[in-house]
């Protein structure tokens, strides 16, 4: 399976088109091909797309070295995120300080703590992109007066988990400091959530679960409990079952395959094993579905949510081996 995600990621990561840019135009220099926009994620669809397509590379070397394209992974890596090509990509996030705002942020920042410790040359070289990324969270959540409860790329929990996970990874004092108060300016005072409203037509993220991931981050276990009685007093079957794709060739429609993924790593970790299970089943079968549409991301979402599968079921096994 990881052999497949990494074919499926390393066919991206250097496939320049078709590519959405995300780019404003502010006059006519600025029509400028993918590659030369984002030198080190031109790939993939879409600049995060091709951040946690990376992130995805890492991921898979780093814990699974006797991988058959862990030698092309090394390359592909060691190109790509060279020190000037990341330099480039700083200064792009420097000049436009809204873009990839909060999602592509996030995953710059999981890629970061994923070479850390294991790629330290290319780690450094990410470098100047984290720090544009924390000086642009610093700056900007002070001023984000509401959260974005949306179940696409401005999720605001999203954004604040990975960052979290990143801060308290990298011991980023203030940065950390300003994400817990901010979670909980934005969610402490919530009380039941309308989760039978989920999901959304074009979903990857379930608005409910990963604000509550989040708060499990955030809180004491004994007062993540409280809260999450209050948020969220039942699971109704909208929230339980897995979500079905009509078309997997429409993208907006395929990101439902994410949100089964994204359910999954959140439900290991708050917890709910079977739900947990259930919905990551449903999403690993169609990682691989033939259409661009899918396959430019879901084996990212494919692979952290077995990860977390994985966290769950130590966790299970250290608790009844305490007993």
């Amino acid at each position: 399976m990881h052999g497949r995600f990494a074919k499926l990621a390393l066919a991206c990561v250097r496939r320049e088109f078709p590519y959405n840019p995300g780019h404003a135009l502010q006059a006519a220099r600025d029509l400028r091909r993918p590659r030369a926009l984002h030198p080190a994620f031109y790939g993939c669809y879409d600049w995060h797309s091709a951040v946690h397509g990376h992130w995805l590379l890492a991921h898979l070397a780093r814990n699974f070295p006797a991988l058959k394209q862990a030698g092309p992974i090394r390359k592909v890596l060691g190109d790509n995120l060279s020190r000037k090509n990341l330099q480039l990509e700083a200064a792009y996030l420097r000049a436009h300080p809204g873009f990839e705002r909060p999602y592509g942020w996030a995953w710059a920042l999981k890629l970061a703590q994923e070479l850390a410790g294991w790629d330290e040359r290319l780690r450094a070289n990410l470098q100047p992109l984290v720090e544009v990324i924390e000086a642009h969270y610093l700056a900007w959540l002070p001023k984000q007066t509401y959260p974005i409860r949306s179940g696409t790329h401005t999720n605001t929990a999203f954004g604040l988990s990975f960052a979290l996970d990143y801060a308290v990874g990298e011991k980023r004092a203030r940065l950390e400091k300003i994400i817990r108060q901010t979670s909980i300016r934005y969610y402490a005072g919530d009380r039941d959530y309308p989760a039978s409203w989920e999901p959304g037509g074009n979903d990857f993220l379930s608005p409910c679960l990963v604000e509550a991931d989040l708060m499990r981050r955030v809180l004491g276990p004994g007062a993540f409990a409280k809260w999450a009685r209050r948020f969220l007093p039942r699971i109704p079957p909208s929230l339980s079952t897995p979500a079905r794709v009509s078309d997997r060739g429409d993208g907006q429609l395929a990101h439902l395959d994410g949100l089964n993924l994204s359910r999954a790593w959140c439900f290991f970790r708050l917890g709910k094993r079977q739900l947990g299970k259930k919905h990551l089943a449903a999403g690993l079968r169609h990682v691989a579905s033939g259409s661009y549409a899918g396959e430019h991301w879901l084996a990212s979402f494919a692979a952290y949510a077995l990860s977390a599968a994985r966290e769950s079921e130590a966790a299970g096994s250290a608790r009844a081996a305490r007993g």
